[in-house]
């Protein structure tokens, strides 16, 4: 994966499912529960901070 894409604090919906290692369809899920979506127009920004604290929730 590449670096600068590891290192953002807002990442595309493609961008993000690719970091995480899931499909996009789930990634879109999971950071609309956590709360992580910011829409601008028409482009969506996943905050990842919010979402690496939600992804942590679901630990066994």
């Amino acid at each position: 994966m590449d670096q600068e894409i590891k290192n953002k604090k807002f990442v595309r919906y493609k961008e993000g499912a690719e970091m995480y290692s899931m499909c996009q369809k789930k990634f879109e899920r999971m950071a609309h529960d956590a709360g992580a979506v910011y829409k601008l127009d028409k482009l969506c920004l996943v905050n990842t901070e919010v979402f690496e604290q939600y992804l942590e929730s679901f630990r066994l």
